[in-house]
């Protein structure tokens, strides 16, 4: 029997209907559902109870959030520590990578060599070898202490310092500047070579070139590492837990150190939930304003202009 022209077999036919898109789609959306969603929705319910791991959890409302945000000193404290370490942090992690990014925008031999080993130390992310490491450091008899002292200087236990112990940390996730790096030297081969040249040929030089020409050019992909890097460094959490363990004086004393204390070394699950969903509202209203103020320094090349 000869087949109808154009008629699909019925086995493949049956694979059309969006079923199969779900079949297929099944296992992630049961993860996220499970895994994410799930959590979620329990972590906001819990925000308003009294839980404990141990017994059931009690409703008790508002009062989570209401002794959070009028009686509870060591939750201000604790965004003071975290506001102060966004604000030194994200800057100078981006400077950084748009400085280094820029000098790895040429032709050099070896350049691919030179782009791995400054990427590399952002693989190992926030690894409790590298806080390690970076504790031994900045200890008193540690590695800048012993540069220090052929210079005739000597040093001090940075990390047990209060007025210095927070810049440890500022300068470790400024040091893992990769991927922010990666992402501005994507940005930079995107920038036509064409504008340079004619900016030249006008008499402008390099360093007019970068803030007429480099910046307003690559403003989208500095909203975008800026945005990501700010709720990066909100969350910061293992190098302070490993390096300083909120200390000294809890100058170390981060927003998650805090969260992290109340849920799992005090068992207040509920008040725990609390401080997350507030730490998520912080995090929501300074992206909030982030994209808000963009539209005054963001050059979007589509709009002929800056965002709207």
């Amino acid at each position: 029997m000869a087949k109808t022209p154009g008629k699909k077999p019925r086995f493949f036919s049956k694979w059309e209907s969006p079923l199969a898109g779900y079949l297929f789609l099944s296992p992630w959306l049961i993860g996220f559902l499970l895994l994410t969603l799930g959590p979620i929705a329990m972590s906001f319910y819990y925000s308003f109870t009294d839980y404990s791991l141990l017994d059931k959890p009690g409703w008790v409302g508002m009062s989570n959030y209401k002794h959070i945000l009028t009686e509870d000193d060591t939750f201000r404290d604790s965004i003071k520590v975290t506001l102060l370490f966004v604000l030194f942090s994200v800057p100078l992690k981006l400077i950084s990578a748009l400085a280094v990014a820029m000098v790895l925008n040429r032709r050099i031999k070896g350049i691919s060599f030179y782009r791995t080993m400054i990427y590399f130390p952002s693989l190992i992310g926030t690894s409790i070898a590298v806080s390690i490491l970076w504790k031994n450091i900045f200890s008193k008899d540690g590695v800048i202490n012993q540069i220090l002292s052929v210079f005739g200087i000597e040093g001090k236990a940075w990390i047990a310092d209060p007025d210095t112990a927070l810049g440890t940390l500022v300068l470790l996730v400024a040091w893992q500047f990769g991927s922010a790096m990666i992402i501005f030297l994507a940005g930079l081969k995107q920038i036509s070579k064409d504008l340079y040249e004619a900016s030249s040929v006008d008499g402008a030089s390099k360093m007019r070139q970068f803030f007429t020409i480099t910046l307003p050019m690559l403003s989208p992909i500095i909203l975008f590492n800026f945005v990501q890097q700010t709720i990066n460094s909100f969350q910061m959490f293992t190098q302070a837990f490993i390096i300083t363990n909120g200390g000294p004086i809890n100058s170390t004393y981060v927003y998650v150190m805090y969260l992290y204390e109340r849920a799992f070394s005090k068992f207040q699950m509920g008040y725990a939930s609390s401080l997350a969903w507030i730490l998520l509202a912080i995090i929501a209203a300074v992206t909030a304003v982030i994209f808000a103020t963009s539209r005054y320094w963001v050059f979007y090349e589509t709009q002929g202009g800056k965002g709207k």
